[in-house]
């Protein structure tokens, strides 16, 4: 175990070292990673870092002792909201991401539904199969039911099978804008009006698509609409650190008045250390956030993050043009935006082994399931590497069609497995020994020159459980 060392080291030295650390890590510098990392520049992100640094140590925990934060927090929230079509009466927090940004509102709306109705019942939410995972976390924390509604062929959530869903333990539907697995917007309008019908709230989770979609709608290209102009939408999420191009962590979560927000705020009265109020899950909250998602509104501007859509939208499409003009392959439904999925038409083809020659290949792929695929997040990063992915991709196909054996290998085999087996509590049992281990003392830190994504380890422990070999 690791202890604080009796003496402080030389400051170069420390630098030194974490960058030592951080060289086995994903390198989003070269544009072959298509998650996680939302790169603009590198100017920008020095620009970032110094509007960062302004507000290091600040806390927004008190908004009376630091003025500057809350008022940077109430500008983003007016920006968002405008930018929403919201009028003067919609109210908002900054969180520290899009997790907090979905959580939140299922602890509100719970209690709003409490607030009124007395709950003697398990509270239930309906969303769609594809809804973020977050508003999977959100309900278990919360002890909110989800009631799942399946998707159509295009991949959207089925309106009328929600309307089916709803009863009287309801209190709450959810959309997204859009779904993170496919890229596609749910039928918002639609769940707005079956909303009002049932007086229920509809939240859009935007957190994906809040800072881009807006502006490819500005650059003249038709997208549904999913904000405050549907009056059946009383709340959206935005991360700011996505395509805002915000540091890391700042998402906007903004309700259409305050009669619902009040019911997120946290006040006690009778602690002895003070009343205490909070309007959000976290108390201490980064001011260095909150300065970093309001400097990158403010250096961006409307311009900016049109020409970033604009730019980002063309990438997208000359990836989805080169990816259906490679045999075998297709695109998931209609994305909206610059998210998709791709999969194999091609029986012969098998998309998880694709995945892994592509990884050979030194480019960092996402897997999705229900349907298997590959997935993509554009960013203007990848201007630079269309052709070279495109190029790699083709060749990796072929190579799976003509070697069928390299199914049965490496991930390929494990992660078509995970995505197949029948006994899904059998993997989160799995997945739970792997938490325990990752976060124990002893094994916290990933053994060296271990690179074995987490899924193929759980899948090779499942296979060895079944007696199949793992290659």
């Amino acid at each position: 175990m690791k202890t604080i060392p009796e003496q402080g080291l030389d400051h170069a030295e420390i630098l030194k070292q974490m960058q030592q650390y951080g060289s086995g890590d994903v390198n989003y510098h070269d544009s072959k990673t298509w998650s996680l990392v939302y790169h603009l520049n590198e100017d920008h992100t020095a620009f970032l870092k110094e509007a960062y640094g302004l507000y290091f140590s600040e806390n927004a925990l008190n908004p009376m002792a630091f003025k500057s934060l809350k008022r940077f927090e109430t500008e983003v929230i007016s920006m968002t909201a405008t930018l929403f079509h919201g009028d003067k009466k919609v109210v908002g927090t900054l969180t520290s991401g899009g997790t907090e940004s979905c959580l939140l509102p299922v602890l509100t709306y719970r209690d709003m539904a409490r607030s009124k109705r007395k709950l003697a019942f398990k509270p239930e939410m309906v969303v769609p199969e594809s809804i973020h995972v977050a508003w999977i976390k959100a309900a278990k924390y919360f002890g909110v039911k989800i009631i799942y509604a399946p998707l159509k062929d295009d991949f959207r959530v089925d309106v009328e099978a929600v309307r089916k869903l709803i009863n009287r333990r309801t209190i709450l539907l959810v959309g997204s804008a859009p779904s993170y697995p496919h890229g596609v917007i749910d039928p918002i309008a639609e769940l707005s009006l079956i909303a009002q019908q049932h007086n229920l709230p509809l939240h859009v989770d935007a957190c994906l698509g809040g800072f881009l979609l807006p502006f490819i709608e500005k650059n003249g290209v038709s997208v549904p609409e999913f904000d405050f102009r549907l009056p059946g939408v009383t709340s959206i999420s935005a991360d700011v650190h996505k395509y805002g191009f915000a540091a890391k962590g700042a998402s906007t979560l903004i309700y259409r008045n305050m009669s619902y927000m009040k019911h997120q705020f946290f006040i006690d009265e009778n602690w002895p250390g003070g009343v205490f109020a909070s309007p959000a899950l976290l108390g201490t909250r980064p001011g260095g956030s909150f300065a970093a998602a309001w400097a990158a509104m403010h250096a961006l501007g409307e311009q900016g993050y049109r020409e970033n859509a604009r730019q980002i939208m063309d990438v997208t499409g000359e990836l989805q043009a080169g990816i259906k003009a490679i045999d075998g392959l297709a695109i998931m439904g209609r994305p909206n935006m610059s998210v998709f999925g791709y999969y194999a038409t091609d029986s012969r083809v098998n998309i998880f082994a694709v995945g892994d020659q592509m990884e050979a290949k030194g480019w960092h792929i996402d897997r999705i399931q229900r349907p298997e695929g590959l997935h993509v997040m554009v960013t203007p990063g990848h201007v630079k590497i269309v052709h070279d992915f495109l190029s790699d991709l083709k060749t990796s196909v072929e190579l799976v069609r003509s070697n069928p054996d390299l199914a049965i290998e490496g991930s390929a085999a494990m992660y078509g497995m995970i995505a197949k087996l029948p006994f899904r509590g059998m993997i989160k049992k799995e997945v739970m020994k792997m938490m325990e281990g990752l976060y124990s003392p002893q094994g916290s830190m990933p053994m060296e020159g271990d690179d074995n994504p987490l899924m193929v380890k759980i899948a090779a422990r499942i296979m060895q459980r079944f007696g199949k070999k793992v290659n």
